[in-house]
């Protein structure tokens, strides 16, 4: 596995290239900060751009690592997919920019774009393992918790895996980069306003004994707002 990543031409960042990445580490941040991916497919001749949960192992049996995400056998989207290049892409919003024109206003972020060819995962112990993978990326420590899925589960369940070879990372942080004449006029506030995604007090579910209480591992994601 390569500690940097090696954009091939349809990766590579062209526009704003400063803000490209280049270590595998900044992917793996952006992979463990993101909960939602964006599938983007082909379906009849027509581009199609999904949200899907995901996860990811960068010791998977694929190039560089493997990216996983699932979902209904009857979706189309994870049907046609393994028949051609998809591309996901996380994106983690980090602040509003707030210039002193609004040409300048700006957003920081960091965001990952992941190319390849999907392949099924069949194989049972990496499906297992895969699926694991995906609820302990929402909730860590929430898949030893739950029972094993049946055959009804895995039957209706599709599990696809891709590389993590191909892929690129591109960031901004920082300030508006205003026009110095804008700056001098000093009659407009400039800053940023930060953003983070924090989780609530948990809300039971009202088919739950009355003496169930809440799980440690629940409880350790709600303690992360602190």
């Amino acid at each position: 596995m390569t500690a940097t990543l090696s954009p091939t031409a349809r990766t590579r960042v062209i526009r704003s290239h400063e803000r490209a990445e280049s270590e595998r580490s900044a992917l793996y941040d952006v992979l463990d900060s993101g909960m939602v991916a964006h599938l983007g497919v082909v379906i009849d001749a027509a581009p199609r751009v999904l949200p899907t949960v995901f996860a990811y192992d960068p010791d998977g049996p694929d190039l560089d690592g493997t990216l996983y995400f699932h979902g209904s056998v009857a979706s189309r989207s994870l049907v046609d997919a393994p028949d051609q290049t998809v591309c996901l892409t996380i994106t983690l919003v980090d602040g509003l920019v707030l210039a002193r024109s609004g040409f300048h206003h700006s957003v920081n972020y960091r965001s990952a774009v992941v190319l390849g060819n999907p392949r099924p995962v069949d194989e049972p112990a990496e499906r297992d393992r895969a699926l694991d993978l995906i609820i302990d990326h929402l909730v860590p420590g929430r898949a030893e918790t739950l029972r094993p899925p049946t055959r009804k589960d895995l039957a209706a369940t599709t599990v696809l895996a891709v590389s993590l070879h191909e892929a690129s990372v591109k960031a901004r942080a920082g300030g508006a980069n205003d026009e110095a004449f804008d700056v001098e006029a000093g009659d407009t506030w400039a800053g940023i306003v930060p953003l983070t995604v924090v989780p609530g007090a948990p809300i039971t579910n009202p088919d739950c004994p009355p003496e169930l209480e809440v799980p440690q591992h629940v409880r350790a994601l709600v303690r992360k707002r602190d």
